[in-house]
């Protein structure tokens, strides 16, 4: 499954409005979309973004 990335453009975080990041599995295929300010991750489900703070997944610490 694969995201327009015209889509990813027009995406952003839904808490602080900032930028996300798409982030990839070890096959490189499309996983979640991270907001760095925020520290969260958000999942895609069918190649569909589910950008609902509750499905939300904290990014790990940076270390």
């Amino acid at each position: 499954m694969t995201i327009d990335h015209r889509l990813l453009d027009l995406l952003v975080c839904p808490i602080c409005k900032g930028p996300l990041e798409l982030l990839r599995d070890a096959q490189q295929r499309p996983l979640e979309l991270a907001c760095h300010a925020d520290r969260l991750a958000f999942p895609l489900r069918d190649g569909i973004p589910v950008m609902l703070e509750p499905e939300a997944r904290p990014l790990d610490p940076v270390a």
